[in-house]
């Protein structure tokens, strides 16, 4: 009876391991040697391993279950794609031109059959309308009316090609039913909206939707009453719970972005309250922004190729007052804001200030023939949006400030430049 249980244990055991591989090729010219592995969490990307190429191939083994978006990233050239798993094997190559990937192959069945529904989405939204416009100035029975109308039924058609497919199902049934934009579409509902985010399975988390459908959410009915439906929301998801905390979490770092500082302030201190356990996703973005509040130390950095400065790390950068701008070279707001301290170093450099921009490039030529032209510390990891600062940090525009005293110690987040040279007083 033991020796049955042991053999039972360890096919359950080898059943939930789920273990599938992902194996990626690549042409010759494509140089880098790592790939990192990454999946999803609300619209949160989570590290779930990293691999070393073997050839012009990359194979990931992944050991736990895991079905939903997911998206490989190779640093060496800031370069991602993007890509889902069945919980099954995964197999894509691609091409490069002038360091670029193109022409992504999904030589498996299923993200073959995602990769097509994404263009049948994106098409319906932005090109059948068009195609209706243009319908009313052909013929039917020219060669071009013809190839319009056949154009018009397949994007049209709503036959369901994904059941087979747990995840495509899930991911075309709801973006369908909530994100899709149609005439024809009866308005949303807060308690159909409710109704999902309740009810729906682990697929929400993984699945990219969960932030739109909160925005969408958000823009049901007046604006006057968004808190209390937010409350009735949370309430009914129940922040004591994974979703709960990832729904809530989700809201906080909207009501970042968009600059809704009454809301995001009201619901990190909720979220701070807590007493429960909370889940990574939570804990994680209360850290983040308590990290980052005037008041808080402000994380070290450690430089990667600095410019202007023989200092290694922030901490290192000795001064009265420090400016730290996130900035990036393809940012027309940062072109418009950083001539400005251009006009006001050498006031600057007069009260022992010192500006340290942490640059969200990830094209080197670009970068380097910008800060030719800045005279004070620069560092950029040449990584966009997936440099380390973003989230260590905080930031989600560009250019962002923070004012820092002797001692690193956060004294004023301002907005725009003339905010920082009004709280210096050099106005």
């Amino acid at each position: 009876m033991k020796k049955i249980l042991a053999v039972l244990s360890l096919v359950l055991l080898n059943s939930l391991s789920a273990q599938f591989k992902i194996e990626i090729e690549a042409p010759p010219t494509f140089t880098p040697k790592e790939v990192y592995l990454y999946t999803l969490s609300g619209s949160k990307d989570l590290l779930e391993t990293k691999e070393v190429r073997k050839g012009n191939t990359w194979q990931i083994n992944v050991t736990k279950p895991y079905s939903g978006m997911m998206k490989l990233y190779f640093p060496e050239q800031n370069v991602s794609i993007n890509f889902i798993s069945e919980n099954k094997n995964v197999k894509l190559k691609f091409d490069v031109e002038k360091s670029k990937v193109t022409n992504i192959q999904y030589l498996d069945d299923s993200n073959f059959v995602m990769n097509n529904l994404q263009d049948v989405q994106q098409k319906k939204e932005f090109i059948l309308p068009a195609l209706f416009q243009m319908k009313e100035y052909y013929k039917d029975n020219t060669d071009f009316g013809k190839s319009i109308e056949t154009e018009i039924g397949r994007l049209s058609n709503n036959s369901d090609i994904s059941v087979k497919y747990p995840f495509v199902n899930f991911y075309k049934t709801n973006y369908a039913r909530f994100l899709e934009k149609s005439a024809a579409k009866k308005p949303l509902t807060h308690e159909e909206i409710i109704d999902f985010l309740t009810k729906s399975n682990y697929l929400l988390e993984t699945s990219s939707l969960m932030r739109p459908i909160l925005v969408a959410y958000l823009n049901i009915g007046p604006s006057a009453n968004v808190s209390s439906d937010i409350d009735k929301l949370l309430t009914a998801v129940n922040i004591e719970t994974p979703r709960g905390q990832t729904v809530l979490s989700e809201f906080i770092e909207i009501f970042d972005l968009y600059e809704m500082k009454d809301l995001k302030d009201k619901y990190l201190t909720e979220a701070s309250n807590l007493k429960c356990t909370i889940n990574e996703r939570l804990s994680s973005t209360i850290a983040t922004n308590k990290n980052t509040e005037i008041g808080a130390q402000f994380p070290d950095q450690i430089f990667t190729q600095p410019i202007n400065t023989k200092a290694k790390s922030l901490s290192e950068v000795k001064a009265a007052k420090k400016i730290i701008i996130f900035w990036a070279s393809t940012c027309s707001h940062c072109e418009a804001e950083l001539p400005k301290f251009l006009e006001k170093y050498n006031a600057l450099q007069a009260q022992n200030i010192q500006i340290i921009g942490l640059s969200l490039d990830s094209e080197k030529a670009s970068y380097e023939n910008k800060v030719k032209s800045l005279p004070w510390i620069n560092d950029s990891e040449l990584k966009g949006w997936y440099s380390s600062y973003v989230d260590k940090y905080n930031v989600h525009a560009t250019p962002s400030y923070f004012i820092l005293d002797s001692n690193n110690k956060i004294i004023a987040k301002p907005d725009h430049a003339a905010d920082v040279f009004s709280y210096l007083k050099l106005n």
